[in-house]
């Protein structure tokens, strides 16, 4: 009577409980970022002029344009190594070294980025773009080579031997064979890679330097002059994009279950 009481009852309401107090804020910063009132949360009318200002605001498309531009090399980057890496080193390298990938997932992004920057400094290397999309192709790698590894080790290798069978070179197996097999873990990882990349403050906040910002690291700033209704126009945005980008990664990973099911 006890345990149907707790599963029908109290464990539906802590879950109800949990998603409420994660989406209801959301949902409360989406309507103010129509508020007309620039001062406070006091609803004083329906208003799109802060989205206007959005759009139109210099500052912040050059803070997007740096973002876009992490995160699509840092996509770039880690799918590049990541699956030359898993598919030309020996499978005895590739599973003594992927405890090092999920460390690179276990462990603090804090005392990533200050490793990241020390590094930086120790090589006497400025901070600037280039330092934030290396530290983001870090960060990208470990997400990227354990999901190409999981995906690489569910391919059967009678396809790489019978093209190295018919006369085809390894890199020639790799291109037509390989790479059509791993296309939806390639896409769905780079979309995650992409995200995290898009949305990273900490590691962009330690390995940018003065010269560099990115959109998060912009939002913060204007936080920390004050609350500003353009603030929340820019969350919105960013969090209706960013919802359209895990939607389509969680789509692309229920199709691949289908098809290799």
């Amino acid at each position: 009577m006890i345990k149907n009481t707790i599963q029908t009852i109290v464990l539906p309401l802590i879950v109800s409980a949990v998603y409420f107090f994660l989406y209801v804020p959301l949902a409360i910063l989406m309507i103010f970022s129509f508020n007309a009132n620039k001062f406070g949360y006091t609803w004083q009318g329906f208003t799109t002029l802060w989205y206007f200002k959005l759009f139109h605001s210099t500052e912040i498309w050059d803070a997007m344009y740096t973002s876009l531009l992490v995160g699509c090399s840092a996509v770039v980057l880690s799918l590049v190594f990541g699956t030359l890496f898993v598919f030309f080193a020996s499978r005895f390298f590739v599973n003594v070294t992927m405890r090092s990938f999920y460390m690179n997932l276990a462990i603090p992004e804090i005392v990533l980025a200050v490793g990241l920057m020390s590094l930086f400094y120790f090589f006497e290397i400025p901070l600037g773009t280039t330092t934030l999309i290396a530290a983001h192709t870090v960060l990208g790698l470990g997400y990227v080579v354990p999901i190409i590894s999981d995906r690489y080790k569910e391919i059967d290798k009678k396809y790489l031997e019978a093209s190295l069978d018919l006369g085809a070179t390894q890199w020639q197996s790799f291109r037509r064979v390989i790479l059509p097999l791993l296309y939806p873990a390639l896409t769905g990882a780079g979309l995650l890679v992409f995200i995290i990349s898009f949305d990273d403050f900490v590691l962009s906040f330690f390995c940018a330097g003065g010269s560099t910002q990115t959109l998060p690291m912009y939002i913060f700033e204007m936080i920390r002059i004050g609350a500003s209704p353009v603030v929340s126009a820019l969350s919105t945005v960013l969090l209706i994009v960013s919802s359209l980008f895990v939607f389509l990664f969680i789509s692309l990973r229920i199709k691949k279950t289908e098809i290799f099911r």
